[in-house]
């Protein structure tokens, strides 16, 4: 049994080690969150007053110049969001249950986790020109539709990943019992497995409506925007991020006042949900 004692040479070589990982590890940590606290605090900053204008959310966006606010964009963003999120969701968990229940290690398995992995990693611009190309070039019209197409394509990997990871978590045991009761496999999927894993996919959810939440670049390729109220995903419709970036490269001190309360918005919304799918997974774990 090796001595622990102060005076062990090698006790203080381990110690000395251990304190300077330690050091190191606390500069890193602080390092990272400077730069988030700085974010943070200067969105909050040059934001805040125009968080605080309640006419930020019941106005449309401005000529330059006059008030306004950011209606149209907020609810677009919202429509495309939750569409995106309903086109990419079933084909996400339907991917990710035949990767983790049926396939399991079969080459189209494997293969598919690959291209999922590729998808994954993929710039979002790229995502917005292949829909540009196969759907707004076709039609001959930017729209909401073609924007939640983009931002439902960018919802499928990651949504694929987590469904695939949480339901591979779940024991075999639950399987084989529900197996040896006779219960047929689509059946063991649906009540057992998805009961078992429903936080966990449920988060990988929640980060994919995170993600998509301030994409721009698919979205100046397929809704492009609107200035004006419109509910109709046909047209071209406004949207947060494609605003933002309008207007904060715009001369005009409102436009970019809007601007840095737009950003703030979306942080603060995107801020919130991944704080809701952490708790999920903590809870789930």
């Amino acid at each position: 049994m090796s001595d622990i004692s102060a005076d062990n040479p090698l006790y203080r070589v381990r110690k000395r080690r251990n304190v300077l990982m330690l050091a190191v590890s606390a500069v890193a940590l602080s390092f990272g969150l400077f730069w988030l606290v700085w974010i943070l605090a200067t969105l909050l900053y040059e934001g805040g007053t125009a968080l605080l204008r309640i006419s930020l959310y019941y106005q449309m966006t401005p000529p330059p110049g006059a008030d306004g606010g950011l209606a149209n964009a907020i609810a677009g963003s919202l429509l495309m969001v939750g569409a995106g999120t309903l086109i990419g969701t079933p084909i996400g968990i339907l991917a990710g249950t035949y990767l983790a229940e049926y396939g399991r290690s079969n080459w189209l398995a494997t293969g598919t986790r690959f291209l999922n992995d590729v998808l994954l990693s993929a710039p979002s611009i790229v995502i917005g020109l292949f829909v540009y190309s196969v759907y707004v070039a076709q039609v001959g019209h930017f729209s909401g539709w073609a924007g939640s197409i983009a931002l439902g394509l960018l919802v499928v990997p990651v949504v694929v990943r987590t469904t695939d990871d949480m339901l591979k978590l779940v024991p075999d045991s639950l399987r084989e019992a529900a197996a040896a009761l006779g219960c047929p496999q689509w059946k063991m999927v649906v009540m057992v497995t998805y009961r078992a894993a429903r936080a966990g996919i449920l988060t990988g959810i929640l980060l994919a409506v995170a993600r998509i939440s301030g994409e721009t670049a698919p979205l100046l390729f397929t809704s492009l925007n609107n200035q004006f109220w419109s509910l109709d995903m046909n047209r071209p419709m406004a949207n947060l991020p494609v605003v933002i970036f309008q207007f904060a490269m715009s001369p005009y001190e409102d436009w970019q006042r809007l601007a840095w309360g737009g950003a703030a918005l979306i942080t603060l919304a995107v801020l919130a949900l991944n704080i809701v799918a952490r708790v999920l997974f903590r809870k789930a774990a």
